[in-house]
Order: C-alpha cells, then structure tokens, then sequence
C-alpha cells in the first residue's frame, strides 16, 4: 500500500528473489532431514527384528545336547597328585558356536559314593560341526577314587 520512494523497483524484485531463495532452502534441509529419520528408523527397525530373531533362535540352544564328549581320559600329574584330563569335544549344532564352556568332573568312590565334585570353564569357541581337544588339570585327586567322568553342563551359544 505504502511505498517507499527511495525504493527502486529492481531492488523490490531482488528482495523477493531472495525470499523464494530461502524458502526453497528451508524446504530442501526440511526434506533430507524428514528422509534421513526414514533411514534411521528403518535400519533401526531392522536391527531390531535381526536381534529379536538371533534371541529366539539362541533360546532353542542346548549347549548339552549339541557339545558331545568323543574322548574323555584322566591321568595324574607327574607327581600323582592332580587329575589332568585329556578331552575331545565335538559340536553337533548346525547352526551355533559355543564359547565358555562349563564342564563337571566328578570322582566316586568304590561304594558309587561321590568323593568330589568339580567344575571348570574352557575358553574356547568351538563353531558348528567342528571338534577340538583340550588338556585340563582338574583338581587335586581325590584319594580312594574307583572311578570317574567328565560332562559338559552349559555355554555361550552364538548363532554362526
């Protein structure tokens, strides 16, 4: 309505232009921020589903049933006063890596009575359908032992 007379009409003309400039700025930072909070939250949402899927299938992991003992032998110290066992274990899963395994040894005496108990950790990973051996010394042996045997009570399953 009112105009200003120092005002020429180019000088109106390239303030406008300078509006459209910033308006078409604030569009385009409007648009690549709205696109890269799609592609956040569709890689999030697929780290989710991976996890939740990896969850469920370590639920179905039976570190007992898949880590089978091929070969367990017990022999004593050159001084004969630890147990060192000689194991071969072979993992029958398809599909998981076990880590951390925990093993029992146990030592019975001539009367089927348990003398001792104890247990162990191997630091290893052994993947699907692999084997590996190990030398562990046990604890010390345990007088009047008639016999005795070596299980595998649990691990860290992994999905391979």
């Amino acid at each position: 309505m009112f105009e200003n007379p120092l005002e020429s009409p180019e000088e109106k003309k390239e303030q406008r232009g300078h509006r459209y400039l910033i308006d078409i700025f604030l569009v385009v930072v409007a648009l690549g921020f709205l696109i890269g909070l799609r592609v956040l939250y569709k890689g999030t949402k697929q780290k989710v589903q991976t996890t939740a899927t990896t969850a469920s299938q370590l639920a179905t992991a039976d570190p007992v049933k898949d880590l089978k003992v091929q070969r367990a032998t017990m022999t004593k110290d050159s001084f004969g006063t630890t147990a060192v066992w000689s194991v071969n274990l072979v993992n029958k899963s398809e599909k998981f890596a076990y880590s951390a395994i925990v093993y029992q040894t146990d030592y019975i005496g001539a009367d089927n009575n348990l003398i001792l108990e104890n247990t162990g950790t191997i630091n290893t990973t052994i993947g699907p359908n692999a084997e590996d051996s190990f030398e562990i010394r046990d604890a010390a042996y345990p007088n009047g032992t008639a016999w005795f045997k070596f299980k595998v009570t649990g691990a860290k399953a992994k999905v391979e």
